[in-house]
């Protein structure tokens, strides 16, 4: 199975921007789907995530109150609502996925997803 990542682009300060993330497959089953963020000589970053059963979702600090994740329209697809984007938002965006199921309070660690997108670039001028 693939992720696909889209939604990217150049935008200003304050602006919005909505990603969105595909699995190619429909039959793909995955426990939790997140967002995790590279800025160019930084470490990756946890953005946001969604439990498929529930709904539960978990922010990252820096995005909490201006980023929202939800699934989406299709079936094996969540979008990342990005408002009051800032330039530190610059980076490039990967969507993830988990297929076993962890204790909540550990599904924000990336090396507990085991099915990673290409990213897809944000850029957030001043």
């Amino acid at each position: 199975v693939q992720l696909q990542a889209s939604g990217g682009g150049l935008v200003q300060a304050g602006d919005s921007l909505r990603l969105s993330c595909t699995a190619s497959e429909r039959t793909f089953i995955s426990s939790v789907m997140g967002w995790f963020r590279q800025a160019p000589g930084k470490e990756r970053e946890f953005v946001a995530l969604i439990r498929w059963s529930g709904g539960s979702t978990m922010y990252g600090d820096s995005v909490k109150g201006r980023f929202t994740i939800s699934k989406g329209n299709t079936k094996n697809t969540v979008a990342l609502q990005m408002n009051s984007l800032k330039p530190e938002d610059t980076a490039v965006y990967y969507c993830a996925a988990q297929t076993r199921r962890y204790a909540w309070s550990t599904t924000h660690l990336s090396h507990l997803y085991d099915v990673w997108g290409v990213g897809t670039q944000v850029t957030v001028s001043s």
